[in-house]
C-alpha cells in the first residue's frame, strides 16, 4: 500500500493521508467479501431490514459529523452537505423495507407449478466519483445490501473519506464483519480489479463515459452485468409562456449548484427566442448573487471545484469563448472560479457540447417546440434536463420527445431515492434507485414441481 495526501479544496491545505489499497490487498478483500456473502445472503429478511434500519439510524446520529467532513474533503456548501448526509440516512431507511418485500412469484404451468426465487448476485462491486461521494456511494451499497450481497466499494482517490467513514458506521450499526468494505485506491489499481477478479459478479460505476466504456468493455469479458451512470449535457428549456422571474432565478444554481460538478447540471439554456434578451436581463442578477466561498459558511452557495487540474480543464472552455456574465470568487488559496454564462454561437460549440464538469453554462435560442426538441437531443448524452412552461400539454409533448432519464417540470429536481435514476444514450445503462432497485442487484431462479 501507498499513502496518498488528501487535501481541502477550499484551502489547498493537506487533511489527511490514506493508505491506497493495491491489487494484493484488493484480492484479499475480495476473498473476505466472498466469505462474509456465505453467511449474510442466508440472514432473514426481516434481519437484513432491521440492520439497514439501524445503519440509517447511525448515520442520522452522525450526520453533521458525515456533514462537515464532506465539507472539508469535497469543498460542497454546508447546506448541501447536510442534505447529501441525510440522503445517505432515507436511502437506507428506504431500502430497509425491501428486503421483505422483495418476493418470487408462483406460477401455474401445465403439469405442475414454477415459483421464482430472486437471489442474490454475490459481491457486488462499486466504484464512487469524487462529485458527490456520499449519495452514489448509498444508491448502490444500500440496494445491494438489502438484496443479500456484499459490497466492496472504491470511493474516488480526491475524496474517500466520508465513504471510509461510513464504512466504520456500518460496523458500528451492527452489519456483519466484511458485507460493506471501503477500499481507497486508485482507479486503475482497485477499480479496474473490481472488473477483472472473477469473484466481483456486478460492478455499478459512476464517473465519465470515457471510463465507464473501459469499464463496460472489460466487463464484457466476463459476461459481467454493470450500472453505468455516466455523463450529461443537459437541457433547460425555457418558452416563452413560462414565469420568466422564476426559470431565470433558478438557472444559475440549476447550472452551478456543486460548481457545476454535476452530471446532472443544466449546463445548456435553451430559450426561446421571443423572450431570450428578456430571459438574459432577468437571469443576469440571480448569477451575480451566487455567494461563491468559505463551504462551511451557512451563506455560501457555491465552493471551489475539487482540484487545480479540474479548474484549469474548466477554464480551457473560456479561452474563446463570448462570455456573457460572471459571477464573484474569492482571492487566495483554493480552487475557485466564478460562475459563468457564455453564448454558444452554434448547437456544435464544445461549450454546448461536451460536458465541462465546472460553473460554466451556454444559452442559445430556439424557434419552436420542434427546434428545442431538436437543440436538446443533439448530444450524445441523454441524462437529465428541465421545461419551461405554463402550457401543461406542452410540457409534456417536450417531455416525451427529449431523449433523457430524468425531466422535471418548472423545477430543477432531478433525483428522488423513490423514483427510477438513470440516463439514456451515453449517459449510461441501468437505473438506480426506486422501487425496482434491487432487480439490479439480483438474479431470477424459476424452479419447476411437477404435480406427479
Amino acid at each position: 500500500m501507498t499513502a496518498h495526501d488528501v487535501l481541502n479544496p477550499a484551502t489547498e491545505e493537506v487533511l489527511t493521508h490514506v493508505e491506497l489499497f493495491d491489487v494484493e490487498a484488493t484480492d484479499a478483500a475480495i476473498a473476505r467479501s466472498v466469505r462474509a456473502g456465505q453467511s449474510w445472503r442466508s440472514v432473514s429478511a426481516a434481519d437484513r431490514a432491521a440492520l439497514l434500519r439501524r445503519f440509517s439510524d447511525v448515520v442520522a446520529d452522525h450526520q453533521e459529523e458525515l456533514a462537515q467532513l464532506e465539507v472539508r474533503n469535497a469543498g460542497h456548501p454546508v447546506g448541501n452537505a447536510r442534505w447529501e448526509a441525510g440522503n445517505v440516512r432515507d436511502v437506507l431507511q428506504y431500502y430497509s423495507g425491501a428486503p421483505e418485500r422483495h418476493t418470487g412469484r408462483t406460477i401455474p404451468v401445465a403439469g405442475g407449478t414454477a415459483m421464482t426465487f430472486p437471489e442474490p448476485i454475490g459481491v457486488v462491486g462499486v466504484i464512487v466519483p469524487w462529485n458527490f461521494p456520499m449519495p452514489i456511494a448509498g444508491w448502490a451499497f444500500a440496494p445491494a445490501l438489502a438484496a443479500g450481497n456484499t459490497v466492496v466499494l472504491k470511493p474516488a482517490e480526491l475524496t474517500p473519506l466520508t465513504a471510509m467513514r461510513l464504512g466504520e458506521l456500518a460496523l458500528e450499526a451492527g452489519l456483519p464483519t466484511d458485507v460493506l468494505q471501503v477500499l481507497p485506491g486508485a482507479g486503475n489499481v482497485v477499480g479496474q480489479r473490481f472488473v477483472t477478479h472473477p469473484d466481483v459478479r456486478k460492478v455499478v460505476f459512476t464517473g465519465s463515459t470515457a471510463v465507464g466504456r473501459s469499464v463496460m468493455s472489460g466487463c464484457a469479458e466476463q459476461i459481467k452485468p454493470v450500472t453505468l451512470e455516466l455523463g450529461g449535457k443537459n437541457a433547460n428549456v425555457v418558452f416563452a409562456d413560462s414565469d420568466l422571474d422564476a426559470a431565470a432565478a433558478a438557472a444559475p444554481m440549476g447550472a452551478f449548484d456543486n460548481s457545476g460538478q454535476d452530471c446532472c447540471a443544466r449546463s445548456r439554456i435553451l430559450v426561446q427566442d421571443s423572450v431570450f434578451d428578456d430571459f438574459l436581463a432577468r437571469m443576469e442578477p440571480a448569477v451575480r448573487a451566487v455567494a461563491v466561498g468559505d463551504p462551511a459558511s451557512e451563506d455560501t452557495d457555491m465552493g471551489p471545484l475539487i482540484s487545480a487540474q479540474q479548474r484549469s480543464r474548466v477554464e480551457g472552455y473560456l479561452q474563446d469563448a463570448d462570455i456573457l456574465m460572471t459571477g464573484s470568487r474569492p482571492d487566495g488559496p483554493g480552487f475557485w472560479m466564478a460562475p459563468t454564462v457564455v453564448r454558444a454561437r452554434a448547437a456544435s460549440d464544445l461549450v454546448f457540447t461536451e460536458e465541462i464538469f465546472g460553473p460554466v453554462t451556454a444559452v442559445l435560442p430556439f424557434r419552436d417546440e420542434e427546434d428545442a426538441i431538436r437543440l436538446a437531443n443533439e448530444t450524445a448524452y441523454g441524462l437529465s434536463g428541465s421545461i419551461w412552461t405554463r402550457d401543461i400539454g406542452r410540457a409534456l409533448r417536450v417531455a416525451r420527445g427529449v431523449e433523457a432519464g430524468n425531466l422535471s417540470v418548472n423545477s430543477h429536481s432531478s433525483v428522488r431515492y423513490s423514483t427510477p435514476f438513470g440516463g439514456f444514450k451515453q449517459s449510461g445503462i441501468g437505473r438506480e434507485l426506486g422501487p425496482d432497485a434491487l432487480d439490479a442487484f439480483t438474479e431470477t431462479k424459476t424452479v419447476f414441481i411437477a404435480d406427479n
